[in-house]
């Protein structure tokens, strides 16, 4: 960098996954980039397996983090949608093309040339560091009004968690008041879906192997309904009831007793990621017109869509609020799915 500024993060320096505070240069705010203070940062299950090189892609030391929401402290010259003092957001996008034909159609979560906000290389070669950290410097392109009425903590992981769902609902036509969606996985993923299917005026069932959440998703989260995937009973019951299904999960599961939940031309879309292979059965598919699919993210147009549509329906993540000295304690739980559903790091009050 021809000039730089000294930021301070959080950082793993090695596939132990331990975090330690760490002191790192961050390019200085360019005619195009924001930059924003941060305040919040959401944990997401990603940035355990970047912690852990477990898809062999890390580059160390990686500062994790892309739900990340704060405070405009500097506008570059040719920056019009900004001002110091505004609220923003960052999620997992730190840059693309920008001219393509994915990126002028307001996808750039697909362009071949995507940045991401963290172990990602940016287009100075340097590798991205997130949001584990006092502040970032972005593209304007790529950061978010973040409503007035939102809380800037409960809100933070929407930038990954909430457009993860949102995307799909929306391309997929999965938004009709009064049809039936199934959410597989009540996680952090999980009760997105099932808040967003509540929004949009959806009858959503919330589908578990674990008899425990049919309370959490009934009482607090809103669900009109619950399946334990292990009683055959209770699947058997209710084949062929659901429009659409959302399933969240990222281990290995069987989807044939899933797709045989849907009726004909229902339409089913992945957004977990398992790291293995899901055996596909082809005749819940043709017997039924289904449809099964799968979903990333979302582009920035998007993106500041979901967040103004979160603003306006006041939807929130149940969040663990924590401080930056947690985080260690807070991947080990995260591994055991010992959270309800989102740690969020208090980064403006706990990094100094």
């Amino acid at each position: 960098m021809d000039s730089a500024q000294q930021a301070l993060g959080w950082a793993v320096r090695d596939s132990s996954s331990l975090f330690s505070p760490f002191q790192f240069t961050r390019r200085e705010n360019g005619p195009e980039d924001v930059t924003i203070k941060i305040l919040y940062c959401g944990i997401c299950h990603t940035d355990l397996h970047h912690a852990r090189n477990a898809w062999g892609i890390s580059v160390y030391p990686v500062v994790p983090g892309h739900e990340i929401t704060g405070i405009v402290t500097a506008v570059g010259s040719n920056v019009k949608g900004f001002t110091v003092g505004d609220r923003a957001g960052v999620g997992c996008l730190a840059g693309a093309c920008n001219s393509c034909d994915l990126c002028q159609d307001g996808l750039e979560n697909y362009c071949d040339k995507y940045v991401f906000t963290y172990n990602s290389v940016d287009t100075d070669g340097t590798v991205t560091r997130g949001g584990y950290s006092n502040f970032i410097v972005i593209h304007n392109r790529y950061a978010v009004h973040f409503p007035e009425k939102l809380a800037m903590d409960a809100g933070a992981p929407l930038l990954c968690a909430g457009i993860t769902i949102y995307s799909p609902m929306k391309f997929y036509g999965m938004t009709e008041p009064g049809k039936r969606l199934g959410v597989v996985g009540l996680g952090g993923l999980g009760h997105m879906a099932v808040k967003f299917g509540k929004a949009f005026g959806l009858k959503v069932t919330v589908i578990s192997t674990s008899p425990h959440k049919e309370k959490e998703a009934k009482e607090c989260l809103g669900a009109d309904d619950f399946l334990l995937s292990k009683n055959e009973e209770q699947m058997q019951k209710a084949t062929k009831s659901m429009d659409y299904i959302v399933d969240t999960v990222s281990a290995v599961h069987p989807i044939f007793q899933l797709l045989n939940l849907l009726k004909v031309n229902g339409k089913m879309v992945l957004v977990g990621a398992p790291d293995k292979p899901l055996q596909l059965p082809a005749f819940p598919l043709l017997f039924g017109r289904r449809m099964i699919g799968g979903s990333m993210i979302g582009g920035m147009k998007e993106t500041q869509e979901m967040v103004d549509f979160c603003g306006e329906h006041n939807i929130t993540c149940d969040i663990e609020k924590i401080s930056i000295d947690y985080v260690n304690t807070a991947m080990e739980r995260l591994e055991k799915s010992d959270v309800k559903y989102r740690f969020v790091i208090d980064i403006g009050a706990t990094l100094k």
